[in-house]
């Protein structure tokens, strides 16, 4: 199920579950991937629910390769959004089918005839144009053409001859992986192929281990996961990567093997580049000293695929001016290990959705390491811009006050030159420094020595009034030149 952010993607997906997702989302806006199973009449669907928000590009990249139909989404009142096209593309790319629902065609101001007109301009004909691509107008609150929805799913299921083998080792593709305080590492995988069981051997990537336990999207155990069913597996030794394949094999020996392999394939690598999620002692001694004005980050989020959407949305913010580099990603709570290497590095620690453990927060503060948490994607990004921001120098801008034409020009001993003056324009102030303009281009500028009106020392000269003006350490006034009298105002920097 994939769109644009607030199209109506968890709801539509919350009308078919009967269930109430949205509500539990922060901001409703869905944070990482989300795997259900449905059943609608003789036909049971396995539905994964993909963020919308820009910073999940690579999440919904995943979404749509792991799929054999893609729902996309969009609202009757909104059309085509960008991320709407991003969906499209994914889907395209990844070779998979779309049947696209026309959410929101209840609202007053909905225009399904609008966006099955924008598809044309995307290569998606509606059937209604005599196109192939299948259009449903629904409502996910009114919970309008749902059925059809479902039917058309399960019509395009047969057309496509959707076919999986249940019996032997299953396959399986790891959505997403947590980090769980009371059952260790957890990865929701959705089998693709065969039947997962517990006492099983699996490896994905370089994490291996027994199936302990699975769960369906209800929390319950369950004794088997067939093909197309979403689960959750605890038993691993380590957080897998979202995206990971995740696969049976014949023993516990032979996973620890494979993944062993791997281990060494990734240190090989990082040789040539450093990698993302580099242990904290190495991170610090990878910390070079740089001129460039450096934001540094140590990221903790709950899931994986959080995780990394977040780290390389954040690394994109880096510009010319200020670079934004995470030192040290990974999942669960924030750690003493976390807080030591910020500390360490200068560095601030962000939490996504998860909370720094009592003995972190006690060393935060022993150290004056700032610890910021989050709920919602886009409240970090705008924060990082604001950080950023904070590490530059303020903007100086010099606003005029008021102008002054040099007349006559008076040599007084002991003080130096006075210039005649006639103000034109403004107040001239005593305590503002002044520049001398000659021809158009600025001589000399710096502060006032003297501001008097006939003999007496003047604290202001207000416009049309003729004054004596000397500028400290400037004795080279001509006649004619302007003098500007303006204050220097602090604004904070922008990137």
């Amino acid at each position: 199920v994939m769109g644009h952010v607030d199209h109506g993607k968890t709801s539509l997906l919350d009308t078919i579950r009967k269930t109430n997702v949205v509500a539990g989302e922060v901001g409703g806006i869905t944070q990482h991937i989300g795997a259900y199973k449905v059943s609608a009449g003789d036909l049971e669907v396995a539905f994964i629910d993909t963020p919308g928000h820009a910073a999940f590009t690579q999440m919904r990249a995943r979404g749509a390769q792991i799929t054999d139909i893609a729902i996309l989404v969009v609202a009757a009142d909104d059309g085509i959004m960008p991320q709407t096209v991003e969906a499209i593309s994914h889907a395209k790319a990844a070779g998979v089918p779309i049947i696209v629902a026309i959410n929101k065609t209840d609202l007053p101001d909905s225009r399904p005839e609008r966006v099955k007109q924008a598809l044309l301009e995307h290569e998606l004909v509606p059937e209604d144009f005599g196109g192939d691509t299948i259009c449903v107008e629904v409502s996910a609150t009114k919970k309008t053409n749902i059925d059809k929805l479902l039917e058309m799913i399960g019509l395009q299921a047969e057309i496509l001859e959707l076919r999986s083998r249940y019996k032997g080792p299953a396959e399986a593709t790891v959505v997403e992986a947590q980090l769980d305080r009371g059952r260790g590492p957890v990865a929701t995988v959705l089998v693709r192929e065969g039947t997962l069981k517990p006492g099983d051997a699996i490896v994905a990537g370089t994490a291996y281990g027994r199936v302990r336990s699975l769960l369906n999207e209800r929390g319950e155990n369950i004794k088997e996961a067939g093909p197309s069913t979403p689960v959750q597996v605890v038993g691993l030794c380590e957080v897998p990567n979202a995206g990971e394949e995740l696969v049976v094999v014949k023993n516990e020996r032979m996973a620890s093997e494979i993944a062993a392999e791997r281990v060494e394939g990734q240190k090989r690598a990082a040789i040539q580049a450093p990698a993302m999620n580099m242990d904290p002692e190495e991170a610090f001694g990878a910390l070079g000293e740089s001129e460039e004005k450096e934001l540094r980050v140590v990221l903790r989020a709950d899931v994986h695929g959080t995780m990394e959407a977040i780290h390389d949305s954040i690394e994109k913010l880096s510009t010319d001016k200020v670079k934004l580099k995470t030192i040290h990603s990974g999942v669960g709570a924030v750690t003493e290990r976390d807080v030591m290497l910020a500390s360490a590095s200068e560095a601030m620690v962000i939490g996504f959705r998860v909370r720094p453990e009592p003995a972190a927060r006690k060393l935060a503060e022993q150290e004056e390491v700032e610890i910021r948490v989050y709920g919602i994607v886009y409240e970090v990004l705008d924060d990082m811009v604001r950080a950023m921001e904070g590490l530059l120098p303020p903007q100086i801008t010099e606003r005029v006050l008021a102008h002054a034409e040099v007349r006559q020009l008076f040599s007084i001993q002991g003080v130096g030159t006075i210039a005649g003056s006639y103000v034109a324009e403004g107040t001239f102030a005593r305590a503002n420094p002044a520049r001398v303009v000659r021809d158009g281009v600025v001589v000399y500028k710096g502060p006032l020595s003297s501001l008097r009106r006939f003999k007496d020392d003047v604290r202001e000269v207000a416009p049309g009034l003729e004054c004596g003006i000397a500028i400290q350490n400037f004795n080279d006034v001509k006649v004619g030149d302007i003098l500007e009298s303006y204050v220097a105002e602090e604004s904070r920097a922008t990137l």
